[in-house]
């Protein structure tokens, strides 16, 4: 369940809207949305590189907004921006090498008032792209071990 948490965390993280001026780093005390884990870099070649990333996101993003449980966080955001900075936060966490140029996760979650129900919405969600892509069980565990400790920043409500 906590992994499921922290995907959401990530994913509304990188909701910026369009031209959101983005953090260089997180504010003191916040943790490292992506901190990068080089010793992981076979899952991330598992995902398929940085161009599974974007595949993912595809499918992902498209299920988020579809999803009566999380539509209302994504209906009305600029989703090519979304796609972008979620591929850059998990290429950077799974050490593919990526910067991560999105806003840390308390401030890019603030103001959509995230509970749990919205947040393991998200997680289920993620986990069917990831599995529809064909991602090994395995390596999806790996990323959301990961993402599992940012429900701390994300769930608001």
């Amino acid at each position: 369940m906590v992994a499921r948490l922290s995907v959401l965390l990530l994913l509304v993280a990188c909701c910026s809207p369009v031209g959101a001026q983005q953090s260089p780093a997180p504010p003191a005390g916040v943790p490292d949305p992506a901190p990068a884990h080089p010793e992981l870099i076979a899952t991330f070649h598992a995902f398929g590189g940085e161009a599974g990333l974007h595949a993912l996101m595809e499918d992902f993003v498209p299920r988020l907004v579809a999803d009566p449980r999380t539509h209302r966080f994504f209906a009305d955001i600029d989703q090519a921006a979304f796609k972008q900075h979620l591929a850059e936060q998990f290429c950077a966490l799974l050490g593919g090498g990526c910067a991560y140029t999105g806003r840390d996760m308390v401030e890019a979650h603030a103001a959509f008032g995230i509970d749990r129900g919205a947040f393991n919405a998200l997680v289920e969600d993620l986990q069917q792209s990831m599995s529809a892509r064909g991602i090994p069980f395995r390596a999806q565990n790996r990323l959301l071990a990961l993402l599992a400790p940012m429900h701390r920043e994300i769930i608001n409500r």
